[in-house]
This record gives structure tokens, sequence and C-alpha cells, in this order.
């Protein structure tokens, strides 16, 4: 199994997202004890956040006394209360601005209780998904299990035995990592106005959370509720999807740009969020009977579609989205009497629904 080495940064209220949504943990190395790689002496401090640039007011047209700070008034579009909610945006949303899901970069994995579904991103990470599409093929994961349920963290599954791991047809237990990619068109980033500390630029591309450095020209997927990792070791190298996480708790951005990041739970992710919490180091069962099995995963083009479940997603680059997110960041209502003009990345829930026949 691999190792997730990142510390647990200060716990914090997970994202709310509508009940059909889930995510999945990063992947650590299940041990009777603590072992020198898997719990670090100290803790390590995640990225410290960068301060907020100054912006000067444009509605200011007198300075202001001399000795006194010039007050600086935020845009206006930014804290001006919505007159419709979210969930109104998205109930008058056109067609158009919603998507279908691919097949062919779907997966579905289905537990004792129920199915959780995973739409990956070959975009940013196209070596993983297609390993991870190679393994689900070879009927790799079914019968493995979820050994890790971490609280506020990840929910974390892959082989359980490491002394006899079991053998491989046509996947790989290792390929380079995927942590960026190349800024271009075909990732569809729309970005957001809102400022983050992990990142200069933050957004949506192809409806997951981004981030980009135009300094630097790389992209890359964050760690919101429900997005899927591949788990790794040491070695940047040491994964390949054989092993995953979901993100089950308020979002761990640390781990941006040193875990490959290969797609987000479209559905299902209450079953993953409410697994007992393990209660050895880092969530892991401590007990073979507490592992929760794998029944199947399932590439979803490899299904009848009447065996297919028919889900839209909001297109991010669309005006509802826009919109929509523009609600979130101003909330209105009897309610709120202060909007807050801002909305973070992973506050953002999915937006996604049954496909209308």
């Amino acid at each position: 199994m691999r190792i997730c080495f990142s510390p647990r940064v200060a716990s914090g209220l997970a994202v709310v997202l509508c009940a059909s949504l889930f995510t999945n943990p990063v992947l650590a190395k299940p041990q009777a004890a603590p072992s020198k790689t898997a719990v670090a002496k100290k803790p390590v401090k995640a990225p410290p956040r960068k301060a907020a640039p100054k912006a000067a007011s444009k509605t200011l047209s007198k300075a202001a006394p001399k000795g006194k700070p010039i007050p600086v008034a935020p845009p206006a579009n930014l804290i001006a209360p919505s007159k419709l909610s979210m969930n109104e945006v998205l109930a008058a949303s056109p067609a158009s601005d919603w998507r279908g899901v691919d097949p062919e970069n779907t997966l579905y994995i289905e537990f004792p209780t129920g199915f959780v579904v995973i739409e990956l991103a070959p975009n940013f990470a196209p070596k993983h998904t297609a390993n991870i599409k190679a393994l689900a093929r070879e009927g790799y994961f079914d019968g493995l299990a979820v050994v890790r349920s971490q609280d506020n963290y990840v929910v974390q599954w892959g082989d359980p035995d490491e002394k006899n791991p079991r053998p491989m047809k046509t996947g790989v237990r290792s390929l380079d990592e995927e942590f960026t990619t190349k800024m271009r068109k075909e990732l569809e980033f729309s970005p957001m106005p809102d400022i983050d500390g992990y990142a200069p630029q933050i957004g949506y591309a192809y409806g997951m959370p981004a981030a980009q450095d135009p300094k630097t020209g790389r992209a890359w997927l964050a760690h919101c509720y429900g997005m899927v990792g591949a788990g790794r070791d040491i070695a940047s190298n040491s994964g390949s999807g054989a092993e995953m996480y979901v993100v089950n708790g308020h979002a761990p951005r640390h781990l941006d740009k040193n875990v490959t990041l290969v797609g987000r739970v479209l559905q299902g992710m209450p079953l993953l969020s409410t697994l007992p919490r393990g209660t050895g180091p880092l969530g892991f069962y401590e007990k073979p009977e507490q592992n929760v099995p794998i029944k199947s995963v399932r590439v979803a083009a490899d299904l009848p579609p009447e065996q297919r479940v028919n889900l839209e997603v909001v297109k991010t680059n669309s005006p509802t989205f826009r919109a929509a997110v523009a609600a979130l960041r101003n909330r209105g209502g009897e309610w709120y009497k202060v909007p807050a003009g801002h909305v973070e990345l992973c506050n953002v829930p999915l937006m996604v629904r049954s496909k209308k026949n």
C-alpha cells in the first residue's frame, strides 16, 4: 500500500454538497504500529497563505486627509447580494449549459451497500487514468477493499495484502507523476476572481476544481471534497492508480502538486463519508474484518446503456456556472445580513443531476 506523507491540517467544516456527491482520500500504508515513514516526528506546516494584494479603489475621487488611511472599496460585483440562490439559478438554466458524462472516463465502484460513480480526468492525468481503466478492465480491483477511513481527511482503498500482492496483467504499479500539467486551451480553465492562499489563480477546468500559475505555465487539480487521488510512497513515481483515495473532509490543499489527482466522485459520496473511522495510525483499519470489500470496479463504457447511471453536470465555462458561483459568493435573501463577497474554491459544490429524458 502507498503512504500519504502529508500531515493532517487543522479540522474544519466540510463543504456541504448535495446528498448525491462524494470524494476520495489519500492512500497511506496500513501498519500495526507507526513507522518512521508513515508518521512524521515533527509536524510539517502547510504552505503559508499569501497575503491578499492591496487593491486601489476606482470609486474614490478625493484623496484622504494626510495621515489617514485611504478606504478601499471592494468591487461592487463581489459584494452585491444575489437575487437568486444557487438552486434557483440551476433550476432556470438552459439544457445547453449542461453536459453528459463520458462513459469511457467514468468508473462504477460497487460496494456491498451501493455504488460510487467517479469521473476521471484524462486532461490532467492521462497516464494514470489510462492505467486505472486497464486495471478495472482486467478485474484487478475486484475483491480488494477500503483499508483506511480517516476522519475529516480521506478514505482509501487498495490491496490489503502487502506480503502477497495481487498480480497485474496489463496495468502497472508505478508511473511518472502527473502532479501538474501544461496550461492549455483544452483544459477549459474558467478563472474565479477570489483570492487563494495556495495558487496565483483558481477556477474550474472541465468541471473540476483547479489552479494554475501563469509564471510557470503549469495547471493542476485541487484537493477539494470528493476529489480522487492516486496513492504513492516517497518516490514521486511510486503510484499508478492501483491504490486510490477520496477526500472526505475539509479540503487538504497542502497536498496539491504533491499527489496525482485523477478525478472526482459524482455520486455515492455519502457511502464513503459515513464509513466507520479507522482506529489505527492515519485512520487505517487495524483488523482485516474491518476492511470494506469492493465487489467490482467497471468502466461505464463496458456496460450496456441501460445499466449506466445517466448523469449530467454543469459546464463550468457556462453562464449558468458563473451565475451559480456568484450566488454563492453573494448569498442574499432575508437570513443573510452581510454578503461575504467571496467564495473559496472548495466551497463551490459539485453541480450534478440525473439527465432529463
